[in-house]
């Protein structure tokens, strides 16, 4: 059974940071690029971060450049991202999500964390 369990969300003030981490399991790890999803009240989820399965190439959305880092640590099976410079725009619940690299139907989706930056 595959479980994506994220943790680290909470509260923090405009310009402080956070790190999120997303634990998988049930799944062979290095075969699957991992992601985070952010949505906001009312708005639809959105691609925050991409990290590939092999070579660690990474993608973002142009809201978080330059103050977002995704990174994985295969031996823990852990995807993490940290967030730097936060801003009330930031806030929302965050979604780690696993997609096998060649089987484009077969994904995964964790719980969320919530994230409120906020003064």
């Amino acid at each position: 059974q595959v479980q994506l369990v994220e943790s680290g969300g909470g509260l923090v003030q405009p310009g402080g940071s956070l790190r999120l981490s997303c634990a998988a399991s049930g799944l062979f790890f290095s075969k699957y690029d991992m992601s985070w999803y952010r949505q906001a009240p009312g708005k639809e989820r959105e691609l925050v971060a991409v990290i590939v399965s092999v070579g660690g190439t990474t993608n973002y959305a142009d809201s978080v450049k330059g103050r977002f880092a995704i990174s994985r640590d295969g031996a823990k099976k852990t995807v993490y991202l940290d967030m730097n410079s936060l801003k009330p725009d930031d806030t929302g619940v965050y979604f780690c999500n696993a997609q096998h690299k060649t089987l484009k139907g077969i994904h995964f989706w964790g719980q969320g964390t919530q994230v409120t930056v906020s003064s």
